[in-house]
């Protein structure tokens, strides 16, 4: 199986590109409700309960594991590889080679957690591939706690993401990195204020295609994780009122949600 954690119901946006770019390939999904947001949190925190998290998908059968959380890829991804053997795929690179391949000025915006912010990974990671480009970064804590209960279309919401995204505007950027999973799901609301000539990179997606990629080009992983007729399964750590319509809205189905203790 394939394992995926997040902090919350964003890594469900992961859960289901995966879903979609990769069929026939089981999946495990743990959502740490109880202790979101991860954004908040000290470093150490955030990597003890990645390194919770992973126990729990291990012990699941997951064989690979994604974290779909950019505060814990930023900063506990570099723990969790030195201590498991199994493949970790985390969300940052997928994103950055796509928007390092698609800026046309090198001028790219970054939205994301206090925590993946300040952790200047995906600067690093840009400016690795691009020297040149120039990042922008933009901390915007308050959209993961409107993203969990559940106001995806309320004004409120509109006007603060309205006041985050004016300094990135301001910077004439070209592309724009959802740079934490719980984002896409306010896609729409970031678009219009970001600008229609900006490319928005979803890195739900693009973690979902690069696992697809993985998966074609090595066989015996293939191999090990194919199984169709292996159900999928969805752990929370809690379960507050606005989840199951926030799953139901991501996956456009209803998905049983099973209670984990981690």
């Amino acid at each position: 199986m394939i394992g995926i954690f997040d902090s919350g119901v964003g890594g469900m946006t992961v859960a289901r590109a995966v879903e979609q770019f990769c069929p026939g390939f089981p999946l495990v999904y743990l959502g740490d409700l109880a202790r979101t947001p991860y954004g908040s949190k000290s470093p150490a925190m955030i990597t003890e309960y990645s390194h919770r998290n992973t126990e729990f998908l291990l012990k699941q059968g997951a064989k690979l594991i994604v974290i779909a959380c950019n505060s814990a890829a930023s900063t506990a991804s570099t723990f969790l590889r030195s201590h498991y053997s199994q493949s970790i795929i985390d969300v940052i690179f997928p994103a950055v080679a796509k928007a390092a391949a698609l800026s046309q000025s090198g001028r790219i915006g970054v939205i994301g957690t206090r925590a993946t912010i300040n952790s200047g990974l995906y600067e690093q990671r840009l400016q690795s591939i691009r020297p040149e480009c120039k990042v922008y970064s933009q901390a915007c804590p308050l959209l993961v706690p409107l993203v969990e209960e559940g106001w995806l279309e309320r004004r409120e919401t509109k006007m603060i993401v309205k006041k985050y995204l004016h300094p990135l505007r301001d910077q004439q950027i070209d592309t724009l990195i959802l740079g934490c999973t719980h984002y896409p799901l306010l896609k729409k609301t970031i678009a219009p204020r970001i600008g229609r000539k900006v490319h928005i990179i979803d890195s739900s997606v693009e973690v979902a295609l690069h696992l697809k990629k993985i998966l074609e080009e090595d066989e015996i992983l293939r191999t090990t994780l194919y199984s169709p007729e292996t159900p999928n399964r969805f752990f929370v750590s809690d379960i507050p009122s606005p989840v199951h319509a926030l799953a139901g809205k991501i996956f456009g189905r209803t998905v049983l949600l099973e209670k984990a203790d981690v």
